[in-house]
């Protein structure tokens, strides 16, 4: 078989087949973008092995350090947005949920929304109006629910109890279930993608992405949840649709956040990947929903 494509003799007469060429562009340094990804898998899989006493610390520091870079490019586009208070927020929303569950992390939300809401009255004093009250008050809002809200969810899934499987089987469902969505719609987007799912937004966004994302999520939704934790496949089904669609509505709320500020990359702290916002767009949200799915599931 030759680099051009296998051949074939059928009657005297020769074919050549050639495998289908990409349509679009990979889109970034493969190589190094690999390397990155393994060095983060396997921090990623050592956390999640060790159990809720690393997981929890991995995602405190993922959510804090995407804060800084979103809060930092915020002010850098004359966002007014308080870094360090909101940084402290964020981890107390986080770390209250491991001793209090949802319920602490719910009102750990609310208290952040209040302190948010008080301090920006008074950040010109008590005889200065404050500036662009509503709006930075609003993206304030915004960041907290988008990183440490969502991103709590990724380290309650360490804690979802069903009686029988461990944390680290459920921390391991989530990321297998995101590196197959992540995984399906990169390949199906850039060997077929030609038809865009919201061109104002993500122009690179394809529905042949989309698809890919749902076939490669649901498998691996079918397989983790009936090899690890001995659930029946319809509840994969559940948890891979739910979590493909959460994350491509990430990827496209991110892309119009960075669309908004004219911004390519948060950052340039992961090479080949851009900022550790740039990998956690999707993560995040998927991660709210594989919560709830496999709460629900504990409740059966």
């Amino acid at each position: 078989m030759s680099d051009s494509g296998a051949e074939q003799r059928q009657g005297g007469s020769r074919r050549v087949f050639r495998a289908p060429r990409p349509k679009n562009k990979a889109g970034r340094n493969l190589p190094v973008a690999i390397a990155t990804g393994v060095f983060l898998g396997a921090l990623v899989l050592a956390a999640a092995f060790i159990g809720p006493v690393a997981w929890y610390p991995l995602v405190a520091v993922a959510v804090g350090l995407a804060m800084w870079e979103v809060l930092t490019r915020l002010r850098e586009a004359g966002y007014y947005q308080p870094r360090t208070f909101l940084l402290v927020l964020g981890q107390a929303m986080l770390w209250v949920s491991a001793p209090f569950g949802v319920e602490g992390l719910v009102s750990g939300f609310a208290l952040s929304v209040l302190f948010l809401m008080f301090y920006r009255l008074f950040h010109n004093g008590r005889h200065k109006k404050p500036e662009n009250y509503l709006r930075d008050t609003a993206v304030g809002i915004f960041v907290l629910a988008w990183i440490p809200l969502f991103g709590s969810f990724a380290a309650l899934i360490s804690l979802v109890d069903e009686g029988g499987p461990s944390g680290t089987l459920f921390i391991l469902t989530f990321m297998i279930g995101v590196v197959a969505s992540d995984v399906g719609g990169y390949c199906a987007g850039v060997m077929f993608g030609s038809h865009s799912m919201a061109p104002a937004v993500s122009p690179n966004k394809s529905w042949e992405g989309f698809v890919g994302s749902i076939v490669f999520g649901v498998t691996a939704g079918i397989l983790v949840v009936t090899l690890l934790l001995d659930n029946p496949w319809w509840v994969g089904v559940l948890l891979g649709v739910a979590l493909v669609i959460c994350a491509t509505m990430g990827d496209l709320v991110e892309s119009q956040f960075k669309r908004e500020l004219g911004i390519k990359d948060m950052s340039q702290v992961l090479p080949g990947h851009g900022g550790i916002m740039d990998r956690l767009d999707g993560m995040l949200p998927a991660a709210a929903a594989t919560w709830l799915v496999l709460t629900l599931l504990a409740e059966l």
